[in-house]
């Protein structure tokens, strides 16, 4: 049976309560503003030394939760040999995409023509793949970044629902990472096709890209994007977007390209840029 914390969310008014704190988060009043990041710096044990601007600095809570770090403070692996973490967080899950279909939690799925929101064609070159989630705490560094070099060929933004994403709502939630609110975006790379999935969450009051977009958080349509050839190209460490409070990354890569580091599992830490697989067709 669900637990009460996972109960609790199937009655509160999600989007409502996510609105009321994408207000306050976005909010430039010193009293207001000064006083949410100190909290929340406090509670969550946040690592200032990271970062390149110090608590005094933020215009607003948003400003101060998507802080850049300081140089150097995450270098990045051999992109040449290596995939690269995307963000700072944990292992939710890791492993193959078969019969169309990502492990969530024991007993629990969903499939990547859901999570993709691209359709079955689209979905169909990752069967047989591979796939790694990865669950950003509030605690963390809350910029994403590209795991390989790779040129955007389309998004899907795809509204939803906005349950938390943490390992006990997981657990609990059927399909969860294809019901939230969550933008899929495509890269062509010297390997083959890839994706990275910005899910959404409760009172993550948005996400946000480093190229242009259409899409605005909370709608209530799908929408598509497709971009030219060499619009938007990138190498791997690169920033592509960020979220306003926390949520999780899926990638997904086509079958052969991709090999998960030994002994990497659920539950396991990880910082942006380091090794978390090997190229096999480098």
């Amino acid at each position: 049976m669900p637990s009460p914390f996972v109960l609790l969310q199937h009655v509160l008014p999600q989007h409502a309560l996510t609105r009321l704190a994408g207000k306050l988060a976005a909010c430039e009043r010193p009293w207001l503003r000064d006083a949410l990041i100190r909290r929340f710096a406090a509670a969550y044990d946040v690592d200032m030394s990271e970062a390149a601007r110090g608590l005094g600095q933020f215009t607003s809570f948003n400003d101060f939760f998507t802080r850049e770090l300081r140089e150097g403070a995450r270098p990045l692996a051999d992109s040449a040999e290596f995939i690269l973490s995307p963000a700072d967080g944990a292992v939710s899950q890791l492993g193959s995409i078969t019969g169309g279909r990502i492990f969530q939690a024991k007993g629990r799925d969903f499939t990547a023509a859901e999570l993709l929101g691209h359709g079955a064609d689209e979905a169909a070159r990752f069967e047989g793949g591979s796939f790694i989630t990865i669950y950003l705490s509030p605690k963390d560094y809350h910029r994403v970044h590209m795991p390989a070099a790779g040129a955007l060929r389309s998004t899907a933004y795809v509204p939803g629902d906005l349950f938390s994403v943490n390992a006990a709502t997981a657990e609990g939630v059927n399909r969860l990472f294809a019901r939230n609110e969550r933008l899929a975006c495509l890269f062509d790379g010297p390997d083959g096709g890839f994706a990275s999935v910005m899910v959404g969450a409760m009172i993550v009051a948005g996400i946000d890209t480093v190229w242009p977009h259409r899409f605005a958080g909370h709608g209530r349509a799908v929408m598509h994007e497709d971009f030219g050839v060499d619009a938007h190209d990138f190498v791997a460490g690169d920033e592509m977007g960020r979220f306003y409070l926390g949520s999780t990354v899926v990638l997904l890569f086509e079958p052969g390209k991709v090999a998960w580091r030994d002994g990497l599992k659920a539950g396991d830490p990880v910082r942006m840029g380091q090794a978390i697989g090997a190229r096999l067709t480098r």
